[in-house]
């Protein structure tokens, strides 16, 4: 239910939780049925065709580009995180992470605090499902997000930024290097991009971080 609940909030097929009326999973095959609500306001026409959650894809799961930088509107105010927080985090990720830790073949995504508190964790063999399960957790909970981060395990690409934008995320923070249409995005955006965090160091690729 996380996965289907966050795939569909960032793919702008949902707006928030409200929007979803009941969701029925079968683990036997691997589906969810969601059932949207009566008040429910979906642009079906600009999908082009079926999407669907697969355990890697990037952008391919977009009918194009521009539909989605078209979909959210930039930040309005971006969150100052302190770099001593961040720099907490890894290592309460790489604890989290209990598949990694036995077959290193697992992602994780993690959102945190302002104060490095740790709200939720996931892993998925596929790092964009690893978000939207944390942010379908997130939705389903109801946490407001505009001072919460989004820690990924990878690399951080054009869509996690994209993903963390819907989620109301001003900052994202990755373990390795972002792609270079990833910083163009966090800037556009109004986001804050760290990546290299390994302490006891990193990177600012867009906005800034106090001392």
């Amino acid at each position: 239910a996380e996965l289907a609940l966050g795939f569909l909030l960032t793919e702008g097929v949902i707006r928030s939780r409200e929007d979803v009326r009941k969701i029925d999973t079968d683990s036997s095959d691997n589906h969810a049925l969601v059932f949207l609500s009566d008040s429910a306001e979906v642009d079906l026409q600009r999908l082009t065709r079926h999407v669907f959650s697969a355990s890697s894809c990037g952008i391919c799961g977009k009918a194009t580009i521009e539909a989605v930088t078209s979909q959210r509107p930039p930040l309005q105010e971006r969150f100052e995180f302190s770099g001593s927080v961040l720099l907490s985090a890894p290592p309460k990720l790489e604890a989290a992470q209990s598949v990694f830790s036995r077959t290193g073949g697992l992602h994780a995504a993690g959102i945190f605090t302002a104060d490095g508190e740790a709200l939720v964790i996931r892993e998925d063999i596929g790092r964009h499902n690893a978000v939207d399960k944390v942010l379908g957790h997130s939705l389903e909970a109801g946490w407001n997000l505009s001072q919460s981060f989004l820690l990924v395990s990878g690399r951080v690409s054009f869509e996690i930024m994209q993903k963390a934008l819907a989620g109301g995320l001003p900052l994202v923070a990755a373990l390795s290097a972002p792609s270079s249409l990833a910083v163009d995005f966090a800037v556009e955006s109004n986001q804050t991009l760290v990546a290299f965090l390994r302490p006891p160091r990193f990177r600012v690729f867009a906005g800034k971080v106090s001392a």
